[in-house]
């Protein structure tokens, strides 16, 4: 099963990508119905709403009137929170009952207005953001609604901005445009990543990055947002194991060309702990182990290898190498030191970049392209070795 996270601010239009995704084959668990069946008249949820707001929030027919229990609540951040502490655990706890309901094949799309703002991001396998103007968001309020604009407003400033969004964001959707447009982008995503990527967690199959001529890609600014959400997945996959995850690698260090591969390294006591449910939980989360025997090229060379585990992505728009190597080993050690120096060394960052030039230019394949950058390693080593005694560098 693949868990998807849709949101977007009120009047988005994120309902209209779930009303496409629902024409394509995905499973909608809609939080906003839910919040409405979670104090139907003569629920608990509606009796604790009561008592903590009084009955001013029931209309005539002792329904909940949403209309009176907003104007308390928007612009009144102690009452909303009040309100959300009663709510949001009967949500997640209905919408994990319609979760464990779907199919094992199935893409399940969770509308979640409040995704951001209550930090479920890193339990989805994927977070969609619909992402509009507010000036549109606002005319849409009016227009669709009957909204009065002070309301609109007061709802939408309540909200994540969109910066927070997009940080929480693998996927945006900007819908500023037409109806057909939105549907276009909806079906593109459908079919080149979500079907995919559900087959993917479900046969456990990570996506292969391949042996080709190496491409390296210009710095991307957003790796290390990138890398935050991976991490976050990471974190909520080995839980409540308290693991440490870094990022590690060319894409962890500002101002390098790199594969565009996102490198991850997960701290683990022993290889036996890697070996056991964690991998399991990692290949749920869409991060399944790599077949066969993985290690790495000991500095300085000849002293054994430094073996470790590999995982990657089942995403495949999101190519990982996810490395579990022993807390305090060398393998762990090296990656650490290694990123810590080129990220404090311009000079070296620099003369890196021009060696991955060079050979990315020359080398047959990812294979060769790697086995040749180990001379310039093998020196970069001892020069980080210094650098480490001479300012007390610790991982």
């Amino acid at each position: 099963m693949l868990r998807v996270g849709l949101t977007g601010g009120i009047g988005s239009g994120k309902s209209a990508v779930a009303t496409r995704l629902a024409a394509r084959g995905a499973v909608i668990v809609d939080s906003d119905r839910i919040a409405r069946e979670v104090v139907a008249p003569g629920s608990a949820g509606l009796a604790e709403i009561v008592a903590a707001f009084s009955d001013r929030i029931l209309d005539a027919d002792g329904a909940l009137d949403r209309a009176a229990l907003g104007a308390l609540v928007f612009g009144d951040e102690t009452a909303r929170l009040r309100l959300e502490a009663i709510t949001h655990p009967r949500v997640r706890a209905r919408a994990a009952e319609l979760f464990a309901t779907a199919s094992a094949d199935a893409v399940v799309v969770n509308d979640v207005p409040l995704l951001v703002e209550v930090g479920l991001a890193p339990t989805y396998h994927l977070v969609v953001v619909v992402q509009t103007a507010v000036a549109t968001r606002l005319e849409r309020l009016e227009r669709d609604r009957g909204m009065p604009r002070a309301e609109a407003e007061r709802r939408i400033a309540a909200q994540a901005d969109d910066a927070r969004r997009r940080a929480a964001a693998d996927v945006v959707l900007d819908n500023d445009g037409r109806l057909d447009e939105l549907h276009v982008a909806v079906d593109a995503l459908w079919r080149d990543r979500l079907l995919p990527y559900e087959r993917n967690v479900r046969e456990r199959r990570a996506v292969r990055v391949g042996t080709s001529r190496v491409a390296l890609t210009e710095p991307d600014p957003t790796w290390p947002q990138q890398y935050a959400r991976l991490a976050a997945r990471i974190g909520h996959a080995v839980a409540p194991a308290d693991l440490r995850v870094d990022h590690i690698g060319s894409t962890a260090v500002p101002g390098l060309a790199a594969k565009d591969v996102i490198d991850v390294q997960l701290t683990v006591p022993s290889l036996a702990d890697a070996d056991g449910p964690l991998a399991d939980r990692l290949a749920d989360a869409g991060f399944p182990r790599l077949p066969g025997e993985w290690w790495d090229s000991p500095r300085p060379a000849g002293s054994g290898r430094w073996e470790k585990r590999l995982h990657g992505s089942a995403d495949p728009a999101r190519p990982v190498h996810l490395h579990l190597r022993v807390a305090g080993s060398p393998g762990w050690r090296y990656a650490l030191l290694m990123r810590d120096h080129l990220r404090a060394d311009p000079d070296q960052r620099a003369a890196y970049l021009l060696v991955k030039r060079e050979l990315a230019a020359s080398a047959p394949d990812s294979g060769a392209y790697a086995t040749a950058k180990d001379p310039w390693f093998d020196e970069e080593h001892l020069r980080a070795e210094e650098w480490a005694a001479q300012t007390g560098w610790r991982p």
